[in-house]
């Protein structure tokens, strides 16, 4: 077996986390599962392991994708983890927002299965 990488899904739709969790799992991750980005702040702080990549949506409730990309990349541990913005935001504004923020890469929804697979090995996240 090949080294699992970890990635962590921010989303407040079950249905979604549930999509992509089977969508990045096959591909060698193993994935956890956050609701919100205050949410997925806790699980870092707690879970001691810095994710390989966080899918992060924006429009959640009590901290929202951006905010989480700003918090995480205040904090010198994290600076490693590859930050990818999954969202129905499509306006250029809000992409180009998400990037200064600190985002690596920006996907809309709906968009095509394939399209994280894509990204993930651009990025050179998925594993030989």
């Amino acid at each position: 077996m090949g080294l699992h990488m970890l990635a962590l899904v921010i989303d407040d739709s079950s249905t979604m986390r549930r999509l992509l969790t089977g969508l990045i799992a096959p591909l060698g991750f193993n994935v956890y599962e956050a609701v919100n980005g205050q949410d997925a702040l806790d699980l870092l702080m707690e879970c001691g392991t810095i994710p390989d990549v966080a899918l992060i949506d924006w429009n959640m409730p009590v901290m929202n994708g951006l905010e989480f990309i700003r918090h995480v990349r205040q904090l010198p541990e994290f600076r490693s983890m590859t930050l990818m913005m999954v969202t129905t935001e499509s306006e250029h504004s809000q992409v180009v927002r998400a990037l200064a923020a600190g985002a690596h890469e920006y996907i809309i929804k709906p968009f095509p299965l394939e399209a994280i697979q894509e990204k993930l090995a651009y990025l050179g996240l998925l594993p030989e």
